[in-house]
């Protein structure tokens, strides 16, 4: 293992990724330097699968799985003789349009993440297809850059809300929060029910069909 780059005050600079995956969660410890791995921990997430053709993953188990890997990670570490100080930078890696939402008064989910594979929506894809001039499921990619399609968040967000009664109860009470996987893992990471950032990037705002690609910003006639 070379040696880890150091900052002025001689100790090592670190950064810190968050790998959480469609199958498993990764905590892995970069030298900032170099780029090499100097440790990680990693640990499957479950699949739930209620239906055919419905997958889904519970938000709790992905939240507690990336607690595990930060925490085995870091310990492994300590045991090379680093400092969980050393770590400098945090960033998050995750599977995009998988959907969460959950209530901002609780922390607790409303539903199970719906994995961007899953394809129950597809009847509510035919339906919004059909409302498109010449029923062009590539009406909106002028602005978003997507097709109307199964694998993207707006279309399981419509489905939540139109078929579970907790949704749309929570969003009509203005407690009901939306995200991709980064923003449920900021969002509790960063202090959850006292005050957590309810935020996200480009590059999974992009995949969520919400977005302009113009503007880099929620589209009024998307959302």
């Amino acid at each position: 293992m070379s040696e880890p780059e150091k900052h002025e005050f001689g100790r090592p600079n670190l950064i810190g990724a968050v790998d959480q995956g469609t199958s498993s969660t990764r905590f892995l410890i970069f030298n900032a330097g170099t780029a090499e791995v100097v440790t990680y921990h990693q640990i499957e997430v479950k699949h739930i699968l209620p239906k055919e053709g419905w997958v889904e993953e519970d938000p709790m188990e992905i939240l507690e799985s990336v607690k595990i890997c930060i925490d085995k990670a870091t310990e492994n570490l300590i045991g090379l003789g680093f400092k969980s100080s050393d770590i400098k930078a945090l960033g998050i890696t995750n599977q995009r349009e998988t959907t969460i939402v959950w209530d901002r008064l609780t922390g607790k989910p409303l539903y199970n993440a719906i994995v961007w594979l899953d394809v129950r929506t597809a009847a509510t894809v035919q339906q919004l297809i059909k409302k498109t001039p010449g029923q062009n499921k590539d009406y909106l990619r002028a602005i978003c850059g997507l097709p109307i399609i199964t694998y993207f968040s707006a279309v399981k967000l419509r489905w939540l809300l139109d078929n579970s009664e907790l949704v749309r109860k929570a969003t009509e009470d203005g407690r009901c929060m939306f995200g991709t996987v980064d923003t449920w893992l900021l969002w509790n990471l960063t202090g959850g029910t006292n005050g957590g950032d309810h935020v996200t990037d480009v590059t999974n705002a992009s995949r969520t069909m919400l977005m302009s690609l113009s503007t880099l910003d929620w589209d009024d006639k998307l959302c």
